[in-house]
């Protein structure tokens, strides 16, 4: 059971006691720990929690600068809650800039979450660490949590189930890096592929190849012109030899947000740390 205390104006996500105890969570949890445990064992340095021995700021900045050569002007050991709080304020600065984050509503962790132990948070920060530091360790794929948004209000609370996905923030720069080329910024990954045009374009920059103009409607206007788009996007990727099982091109169409992570997955886990 999760005991937080939430103040009036305040947003809190809850992981779902039943999430807790999804087999994938455990293995993600466990594949994070060990490779916090073998990254920085020259330093005699073990994990056990991530809930537990992430909060303080130490093991983060040995991290950052372990994997990024950094070495931040803080004290190795931080024993009162505010020099904690000033510690994670100082990493977390130079770990979100060395991740390429700069739209602060897009990003899944903060300093309050991390030093409350929020296991969300630490997990989103971690994968995000792993995808942009270490993109060829193979974590445990399609792992999500059902959370409790919890918001209080002076009219009261009010609460609703969400689906967590913990890829999205890796995914979602990896498709941004490689469409910036072309000028374009995706940030509602959802609404913004269920026409195809972008993950035409995303598929042909990724596989080196040219979509002639001819082939897709690049202004669709109607659901027949997306489904369409889409059933090409998913032939294409067939045709390359990735194949995503499962998804229909009238699951993209539709919005499913699951099934174009699926898809959006797929492509990163293929091309992940290429240049």
């Amino acid at each position: 059971m999760q005991f937080v205390c939430i103040h009036t104006g305040e947003k809190q996500k809850l992981i779902q006691p039943s999430s807790l105890k999804d087999p994938k969570l455990e293995k993600l949890k466990e594949a994070l720990v060990c490779w916090i445990n073998s990254t920085l064992k020259l330093e005699h340095i073990v994990v056990q929690s991530l809930e537990e021995d992430l909060y303080d700021g130490l093991v983060l900045n040995h991290l950052l600068s372990t994997l990024a050569g950094v070495h931040l002007s803080v004290e190795e050991m931080a024993l009162t809650s505010t020099a904690q709080i000033h510690k994670l304020e100082v990493v977390l600065k130079e770990l979100d800039k060395r991740l390429g984050l700069q739209d602060s509503s897009q990003i899944k962790w903060n300093v309050k979450l991390i030093h409350n132990k929020d296991l969300l948070a630490t997990i989103h920060l971690l994968v995000a660490m792993v995808r942009c530091f270490q993109p060829e360790l193979d974590l445990p794929p399609n792992v999500k949590v059902e959370v409790v948004v919890v918001e209080v209000s002076r009219s009261g609370i009010k609460s609703d189930v969400q689906t967590e996905f913990f890829y999205f923030q890796a995914i979602l720069h990896f498709v941004n890096q490689n469409m910036s080329t072309m000028g374009l910024q995706v940030a509602d990954m959802d609404k913004q592929f269920s026409d195809g045009v972008i993950l035409l374009l995303l598929i042909g920059q990724l596989e080196g190849f040219f979509i002639p103009l001819c082939d897709f409607n690049l202004t669709p206007v109607n659901p027949s012109e997306m489904l369409h788009n889409v059933t090409l996007a998913l032939d294409l990727l067939n045709d390359t030899g990735l194949q995503v099982s499962s998804v229909e091109p009238q699951d993209i169409v539709s919005q499913d947000i699951a099934a174009t992570l699926k898809v959006l997955y797929a492509l990163f886990k293929k091309h992940k740390g290429k240049k």
